[in-house]
């Protein structure tokens, strides 16, 4: 199945960076977020520094209000201060290096902006700092690369987790049983509709890994 992005909700768009390889899926999801009739957007994830790509997210976005980064490898963050600064705003993340600006992020903060709400969740294991975030309004959780729209993510060296990322998968799935998400947005691939089915298998998947590497 190809996935090209698109409008998702009433308030998000992703525009598909041409960044496309085994590791990336289809490309980055860059997503642009705005509550209906307001001036200012966010933008998670910029990826790469394609200027195609950073056009394409600039005309869609207008006036910015921040960027967030989901973690910090290259292609989701490389372009974040570049895009930042062509578009006058901070760039926040968890890792103090990738943020423009003061402000950090953390799990437990909230993002607002004109209106739209975004509740920041610690969400690591893949690496040492990624963060999810809760779209309240459309009973949404934007990934990065937690969880991925196509196949499972990996836990990636040096600085990944399997422990810390089994108990964000734990997170997650709380978030989707209290029926608080029920769609996820991920870094790679497509929407997926079912919260709970995706999370339910990413975290039969790890078990049953784990069950053939005990001795």
């Amino acid at each position: 199945m190809s996935w090209t992005g698109g409008a998702f909700g009433e308030r998000a768009q992703c525009v598909l960076a041409p960044n496309a390889n085994m590791m990336t899926l289809d490309g980055t999801n860059t997503w642009v977020l705005r509550e209906p009739g307001a001036r200012r957007s966010v933008v998670i994830d910029p990826g790469p520094p394609d200027e195609s790509h950073l056009d394409a997210v600039a005309e869609l976005a207008g006036d910015v209000g921040v960027v967030l980064l989901t973690h910090h490898h290259l292609d989701h963050s490389e372009a974040a201060k570049q895009f930042a600064e062509r578009v006058g705003c901070g760039v926040r993340a968890l890792d103090p290096e990738y943020r423009l600006g003061s402000e950090g992020l953390a799990g437990g903060d909230v993002v607002e902006v004109d209106g739209l709400e975004l509740r920041i969740v610690a969400t690591p294991g893949h690496t040492a700092d990624p963060l999810s975030f809760v779209l309240p309004a459309e009973h949404a959780v934007l990934t990065g690369d937690t969880v991925l729209g196509r196949g499972t993510t990996v836990v990636a060296h040096p600085d990944g987790q399997l422990g810390a990322y089994l108990d964000s998968l734990d997170r997650l799935h709380g978030l989707a049983e209290a029926n608080e998400i029920g769609t996820i947005w991920p870094g790679h691939g497509p929407v997926i509709d079912d919260a709970l089915g995706a999370l339910d298998h990413y975290i039969a998947h790890r078990a049953e890994r784990l069950r053939r590497s005990s001795p």
